[in-house]
């Protein structure tokens, strides 16, 4: 068992004592110790007398204070030892007392309490030795260098208790910073899934709307087509559900279609799907076309490119009665630009919609949703009127530098 192993649980069940306690053995040590040179005489000047023991207890009994009024404890101390020095001869050859005030007036005195306490002692020391007779060059260098050392011990204790505090400190803010971090973190994983389930949403029940209001229209005129409305609401539905489970299995930490690996949320790659479906369901007549060599994207650039195409889309049908949509996809070595024209309703036929701060209702939370995806992945969102009409929403998204990068 090493030494540290116990010294260092010795020295904490130490600190967490009763200062009163340790402070009382540690005078009643001091005082043993000053009386040693007087229990064991080296001749019959050096005998204990009553006052003599007094002027030691004083040296001693102060250190009971001496945490909790340090300058009142040291000024005792200060009193005693010289008186004690002068009354006996040669004086003491250590004094104890006047090392731990020394040590713990540097340690938690004030500053202009530590400055006089070493200069007083310094003096005090040098004039006592002064008084004593025959003192040899050595004994003062050794009196001075222990009260130096006494003050230079108490020093080092008081950095180290700022140096621990101000860890102890650091720790705390950093832990704040950490839950905070956290909390946001939290929230803006809050803000992107309640983006993401309005996206689906309001992409499934508009792809519903449309073929259920065109149902009924066709219903004895063209059962076949009837059908396939219904069917198409069905399976717009159905989708919706899939995509909804997926978030929600991700949130629950659940398995989803009964495997424990996590379904991947949608990105570029299903824009084909998505441009099909819209086409399929709402009558809509929509073209994709792609410029430029695919680079990889972070995931969540992946998702918000397609919650982003989805969003324009879903608008479109709502709100732009279109009869043709158009999704560029524009590739540079250091942006994806995502382009989504339609040549429906223009933005002042949109109830102000088009700039997203007006009262376009759903429309115009679809668009500020818009641009905080965009935002959210380094990128950015214009929307507005097209050049010849209709509805245009412009997103740029930044490439990932790597492929390493994209997988995050």
């Amino acid at each position: 068992m090493s030494a540290r192993s116990w010294i260092t649980p010795a020295v904490a069940r130490l600190r967490a004592a009763n200062p009163y306690v340790v402070d009382a053995a540690l005078a009643a040590l001091v005082l043993f110790a000053a009386s040693l040179q007087w229990m064991f005489p080296d001749d019959s000047d050096d005998r204990l007398t009553w006052q003599g023991f007094l002027l030691g207890a004083g040296t001693a009994l102060p250190l009971v204070w001496r945490r909790r009024a340090p300058y009142l404890a040291a000024c005792g101390v200060s009193v005693f030892t010289p008186a004690m020095a002068v009354y006996h001869a040669p004086p003491p050859d250590v004094m104890y007392g006047g090392l731990v005030v020394l040590y713990t007036t540097a340690a938690i005195a004030l500053p202009w309490q530590r400055r006089l306490m070493l200069v007083g002692w310094l003096a005090g020391v040098s004039l006592t030795m002064m008084h004593k007779e025959g003192t040899e060059p050595f004994e003062y260098a050794f009196q001075l260098l222990s009260c130096v050392s006494a003050y230079g011990f108490g020093v080092l204790a008081r950095l180290q208790r700022a140096y621990t505090a101000a860890l102890e400190d650091r720790a705390r803010r950093l832990e704040r910073e950490r839950a905070a971090d956290t909390e946001r973190a939290a929230a803006q994983e809050r803000a992107r899934i309640a983006r993401d389930m309005h996206d689906i949403l309001a992409h499934a029940v508009s792809l519903m709307v449309v073929q259920a209001e065109a149902g009924p229209v066709v219903v004895r005129s063209d059962p076949a087509r009837a059908e396939a409305a219904f069917d198409a609401i069905a399976g717009a539905g159905r989708d919706a559900m899939t995509q909804l489970r997926r978030i929600l299995g991700v949130l629950k930490d659940e398995p989803v279609n009964g495997t424990s690996v996590p379904q991947p949320q949608p990105g570029v790659a299903a824009l084909t799907d998505l441009v099909r479906q819209v086409a399929e369901t709402a009558g809509l007549r929509v073209e994709l076309h792609a410029t430029g060599e695919p680079r990889p994207l972070h995931q969540d650039t992946e998702v918000a490119a397609y919650r982003v195409v989805q969003e324009a889309l879903t608008n479109t049908v709502k709100h732009a009665y279109a009869s043709c949509a158009r999704v560029e996809l524009d590739w540079t070595e250091d942006e994806l630009t995502l382009t989504v024209t339609d040549d429906g309703r223009g933005p002042a036929d949109r109830g102000g919609a088009g700039n997203g701060n007006g009262g376009g209702g759903s429309h115009g939370h679809g668009l500020i949703g818009v641009r905080e995806r965009a935002a959210a992945c380094g990128g950015t969102a214009r929307t507005g009127p097209g050049s010849d009409g209709g509805f245009r929403v412009v997103v740029r998204l930044p490439v990932a530098v790597d492929r390493q990068a994209a997988l995050g």
